[in-house]
């Protein structure tokens, strides 16, 4: 298998950081396309992909978002130009005969409340993960946070619907000259085992 090269890693891993100050840079339509059409690919258990998205960008929708928001996230992201809501579908397993190859996936699910729960979370947070893998691939910076009331949000966003929200994300073209020194990282022999 082809690996990615140095310049690519460190586009999305070693030089990627997370950002709460913004250039004054749009995030287009095209940019949330592309990186969504790399993060579908991601793999989801049976094919499942519970993930939705709400992206945040028009003054009703950040007005909506801003009271959910917490003290210490709500400058830097009322400041961003988008804000993904990550959201999981807990009727995932009702698209199963159509995203996965066998015909009796849809039973593994239905009725059964804490199988649902842990396969939509689990998964959508890998694809939320995938995404912002993918939105710096697209030349974006990302802002992931859990600073926000769920049921704010759920209730602006996704009454009457199976969606609840998962955490949320800003996307933006970071600024650099802002960012705090890097924060360490385990190294392998201390958070690893090869058994």
């Amino acid at each position: 298998m082809q690996q990615l090269d140095d310049a690519a890693l460190d586009l999305i891993f070693r030089d990627a950081r997370t950002h709460s100050h913004w250039l004054d840079k749009p995030v287009t339509d095209d940019d949330l396309r592309r990186a969504y059409d790399l993060a579908r690919m991601g793999p989801t258990s049976g094919n499942c992909q519970p993930m939705r998205v709400v992206f945040v960008r028009s003054k009703e929708a950040k007005a909506k978002l801003e009271p959910a928001l917490s003290s210490g996230n709500r400058a830097k992201t009322m400041a961003a130009p988008v804000t993904a809501i990550f959201a999981m579908d807990m009727e995932f397993y009702e698209h199963l005969p159509r995203m996965f190859h066998d015909p009796e996936a849809r039973s593994w699910f239905a009725g059964k409340p804490k199988a649902i729960a842990t396969t939509a979370m689990r998964n959508a947070t890998l694809q939320a993960a995938y995404f912002i893998i993918a939105a710096r691939a697209v030349g974006l910076d990302c802002g992931p946070m859990s600073g926000f009331s769920n049921e704010k949000v759920d209730a602006a966003f996704f009454a009457g619907t199976t969606y609840k929200s998962n955490f949320i994300c800003n996307l933006a073209h970071g600024d650099p000259a802002r960012l705090h020194p890097r924060n360490p990282r385990f190294e392998f022999d201390e958070a690893c085992v090869i058994a």
